[in-house]
């Protein structure tokens, strides 16, 4: 009967992990707008004509910085007897994760908003709410959360409904990059299911630290090969010491450790309801920080977005009283098995 014990225990845990998922969700939804304020400033303050502040030395640089306290926080993981273990199936999860995680997805989304607008790859990205809910059901085993599942398809009709009565000139059309915005968004699906996997054999530190050093150093080498030596030239310059750690401590440090730990201990409802709150908190951080205007749909599609995100709560709220109620009947019939017996 240990499990009965366990189970307060395990919702705390829950609960703390869906905190963490919408904490890690509102900082990545904001990390465009920070981007775009940090490379706003490198183009005041240009480095022998080149503009310094580039999405690759921030990611890159803010990658490297962001071992410091990886390395202070969680040293006391790497210890021999945690190292030996890990099996080859525990570094095998590790490597692919940081591999996708760290140098695939967010290279791919770079080519992608080189190659089409930031809507088109907003609207593709509203896919991963519903399809990690399936693929966690048939890759992970995890129960179908129906209601969930429902709330990100709704929220997906939001964001379209947002971005379709954008009202700029804004068009959707199929092309070289919305097919690598849809195939980023397939890796970084793979790379949570992955880390999900993981995490549940390896300690956060090793996790963390393996995956930012190779994810860096793989992301790095393709993009000298992709663009040339001179790519990361501007690296270490004075303007990017200056300015990076806005972006490190808060999109790479604080919003790694959340997701993280999000991922170990929140369901996948609660990661997928997080994640379709996005769109419509990327654009109220941009109307405050960029003073950017979202259109006429920001009011229907946010209703939307705000009713798909009522439904999926209302299947959680249903689902977590009936487990509750199945909790208190199981000590109810153990509390009367130990009074027969005495």
């Amino acid at each position: 009967m240990a499990n009965m014990s366990d189970a307060p225990k395990q919702m705390s845990n829950v609960l703390f992990g869906a905190v963490l998922a919408w904490v890690a969700v509102m900082i990545y939804a904001s990390s465009n707008s920070i981007v775009t304020l940090l490379t706003q400033i490198g183009e005041v303050h240009q480095v022998m004509g080149r503009n310094a502040i580039t999405f690759c030395n921030l990611l890159a640089l803010g990658s490297l910085i962001s071992l410091i306290p990886m390395v202070f926080f969680f040293h006391k993981d790497w210890t021999r007897d945690n190292l030996r273990k890990l099996t080859r199936k525990d570094w095998m999860l590790l490597t692919v994760s940081a591999v996708l995680s760290s140098a695939v997805t967010p290279g791919l989304f770079f080519f992608a908003l080189e190659h089409t607008t930031v809507t088109n790859v907003v609207l593709i990205g509203r896919i991963d709410p519903p399809l990690f809910i399936l693929a966690a059901a048939l890759i992970l085993k995890e129960k179908f959360d129906g209601w969930a599942f429902l709330g990100g398809v709704i929220a997906l009709v939001g964001a379209a409904v947002i971005i379709g009565l954008k009202g700029d000139g804004a068009t959707f059309s199929l092309g070289v990059g919305e097919l690598a915005a849809f195939v980023a968004t397939l890796t970084f699906i793979t790379s949570t299911i992955v880390t999900r996997v993981g995490l549940k054999e390896v300690p956060l530190g090793i996790f963390s630290i393996y995956r930012t050093i190779l994810g860096t150093a793989i992301y790095m080498s393709i993009a000298l090969y992709l663009y040339g030596p001179d790519h990361f030239q501007d690296l270490f310059a004075p303007v990017v010491l200056k300015w990076i750690w806005v972006y490190a401590i808060i999109v790479i440090v604080i919003g790694q450790f959340a997701w993280n730990l999000g991922l170990k201990y929140a369901r996948s409802g609660d990661v997928a309801l997080a994640t379709s709150f996005s769109p419509l908190a990327a654009i109220t951080i941009a109307m405050v920080l960029l003073d950017e205007n979202p259109g006429a749909g920001l009011i229907p599609g946010g209703l939307i977005i705000l009713g798909g995100i009522a439904v999926a709560q209302f299947g959680r709220i249903r689902k977590e009283r009936a487990e509750k109620q199945a909790l208190e009947e199981a000590l109810r019939l153990e509390g009367s098995a130990n009074f027969k017996g005495v």
